[in-house]
């Protein structure tokens, strides 16, 4: 498979994943967190999904489109394993991180520490979906939408 078609397939899953649990999500109180703003494509999509709802985005800096960019106090610039220390406990109802490099290695080292971040912020019954496999005793994998192949995109609730 091409490059151009994993990504597209992998983008696809992060969509149709997001808009199947948006009605789960909405029974959860609690802000959104967005980790990983980039040019701000999935913020915006969370923001037509959670209209009203707070959502709090990270990233190194800001680079998203401007009609695409958080309001100042929901945009968190800097190293997200250490900015993010600060949200633990907020209680998200959703917390969704597309972080991952593509480089095994790269990515090895931010398994050491994304799942433990998103285990922190979430509420109890909180969702998690990422591009990266989290492993943790408190996410429980759940079932990915029809049609979705198992190892694209990774869907947890926090127990």
């Amino acid at each position: 498979m091409s490059r151009l078609d994993s990504f597209i397939r992998r983008l696809t899953a992060q969509r149709d994943i997001l808009n199947a649990i948006t009605d789960l999500v909405a029974e959860i109180e609690g802000p959104v967190l967005e980790f990983g703003l980039g040019n701000g494509r999935t913020y915006d999509h969370l923001r037509e999904h959670f209209p009203g709802r707070r959502i709090i985005a990270f990233d190194w800096e800001v680079r998203s489109y401007s009609a695409s960019t958080p309001e100042p106090q929901d945009m968190v610039t800097g190293n997200i394993r250490d900015s993010g220390q600060a949200f633990l406990g907020i209680g998200a109802a959703l917390a969704h991180a597309d972080i991952g490099t593509g480089h095994d290695e790269i990515d090895a080292v931010t398994l050491t520490w994304l799942p433990q971040l998103i285990a922190g912020v979430l509420a109890h019954n909180g969702i998690a979906v990422s591009g990266l496999p989290l492993e943790h005793p408190e996410l429980v994998a759940l079932p990915l939408p029809e049609g979705i192949k198992e190892g694209r995109y990774f869907l947890y609730r926090r127990t």
